[in-house]
């Protein structure tokens, strides 16, 4: 029986440095959610890890259990963590794969991180009813929001910017890449460029190690550098973006060699001014990128309106479906179990009145009847109490229900109240006239 509640803890590019969003992704992805799976009353489990936000969710009998189990995670997360509860965690996912909580309003590859995260976590039988359906929803969203609206039009980083920028001055398909600097700023050029069919894509930074995790993070083959390692790579490049945060320039105009596009997000600057006297060499800075991002800002700002409406529709559907599907598990539940117990008696009843002498058969009908009409008057009022728990978003009621009318303590697993597929003849074993006393109250 599908039953609980959602708990979430992040830290994002909102709350948190990229620094500390890497220290929260110790576990990758797969190996959370695993770890949260095997941990004291989790019954689902979802993780997401990107350069810009590191999120987990369980599914847990009530909240308290919920925040026990990821506070093993989230422990050293501190002021940056954002906690939410069920219906703030399904808007928060609905959000976020619709792009509205991208450091890049609007991005396009945060969809395809989601739709990763929810293969992994579905194979290794992480999800269930709560956590499927929500991550399908937000899927859904994310696909809604790019084809219904403009909210990935045009460009809005100075990232992607750039990257537009450099395609109109050259052909950028086959070049060799270099992105100086792996923080926000060269990590959006990357993911930029990566979506161009290049040659070769170098990421280099003064760590390496956080080269290595942008160019990992990359759908392309991409490799990392120290900036140590400059002078070849620059040599080499037909495109450049740096985006470091130097105080002084890190590539000398005498790093250039041949003909190569050049684009300085830094400030101060990251390129030595000279470089653009050379000849084939063609620099551009932040002031040659403003006008482009200020209009796609406005274009995606008003789209985005039309995203929260959208969402705003697809949550209530969500949370509608839910209400319906946990009450509708918890009536079939009762009524199943009521049924086998009337049978198993009816049976001792009717062995014992024709061992007095023959019953006929509208006897035995009359048995079954009072005993089919004992069992409507006695669940009519839970029944009615747990549609209206639904209705009213009284997930307590419904969730104490599921406890009281979970299989799971029978050693068979098929206790008196175990669930079927749905109320009626179809999928269950519920007689249809005690079906339609179900669908009536």
């Amino acid at each position: 029986m599908s039953g609980g509640v959602i708990i979430g803890v992040r830290i994002t590019h909102e709350t948190a440095s990229v620094d500390r969003i890497d220290d929260a992704c110790r576990l990758d992805q797969r190996a959370l959610v695993e770890d949260l799976l095997d941990r004291e009353g989790v019954s689902e489990a979802f993780a997401l890890q990107t350069c810009n936000r590191a999120e987990a969710y369980v599914v847990t009998p009530d909240p308290a259990v919920g925040r026990a189990a990821l506070g093993t995670w989230a422990g050293d997360l501190g002021e940056a963590a954002v906690w939410t509860g069920h219906e703030e965690s399904l808007r928060h996912l609905l959000r976020v794969a619709a792009g509205l909580e991208s450091l890049v309003l609007g991005e396009d590859q945060i969809i395809g991180q989601v739709r990763e995260a929810y293969t992994q976590a579905r194979g290794v039988g992480a999800l269930g009813g709560l956590l499927e359906d929500a991550l399908l929803k937000a899927i859904h969203v994310g696909e809604r929001a790019r084809t219904e609206t403009a909210i990935n039009e045009g460009v809005v980083s100075l990232g992607s910017a750039a990257v537009s920028l450099v395609a109109a001055d050259r052909d950028i398909e086959d070049a060799t890449a270099l992105v100086v600097g792996a923080g926000e700023m060269g990590t959006l050029a990357a993911q930029a460029l990566s979506r161009h069919d290049l040659a070769e894509l170098v990421v280099a930074n003064r760590t390496r190690s956080r080269a290595e995790h942008v160019a990992s993070e990359l759908p392309i083959d991409a490799e990392a550098r120290s900036l140590s390692a400059l002078e070849r790579s620059a040599a080499d490049a037909d495109v450049v973006i740096a985006a470091t945060g130097s105080d002084e320039p890190v590539l000398d105009a005498s790093l250039f060699v041949g003909e190569c596009t050049v684009v300085d997000l830094a400030k101060p600057r990251d390129v030595d001014p000279r470089a653009g006297e050379l000849e084939g060499v063609a620099v551009y800075d932040l002031d040659d990128l403003e006008t482009v991002t200020d209009r796609t800002e406005r274009t995606r700002a008003a789209a985005a309106r039309e995203v929260e409406t959208m969402i705003d529709e697809e949550l209530d559907h969500l949370l509608e479906q839910f209400k319906r599907r946990q009450a509708d598990d918890v009536i079939s539940g009762m009524y199943e179990g009521a049924e086998r117990t009337k049978r198993a008696e009816v049976t001792t009843a009717i062995s014992k009145l024709e061992s007095q002498g023959d019953l006929t058969d509208e006897q035995r009908e009359t048995v079954e009847a009072m005993a089919d009409a004992l069992v409507g008057q006695l669940l009519s009022a839970p029944t009615r109490s747990l549609r209206e728990a639904a209705a009213e978003d009284d997930w307590e009621t419904i969730n104490t229900a599921i406890q009281l009318f979970d299989p799971a303590d029978d050693e068979d697993g098929e206790g008196p109240m175990a669930p079927r597929k749905g109320i009626g003849p179809e999928g269950s074993e519920i007689p249809p006239e005690v079906a339609a006393r179900i669908e009536d109250d």
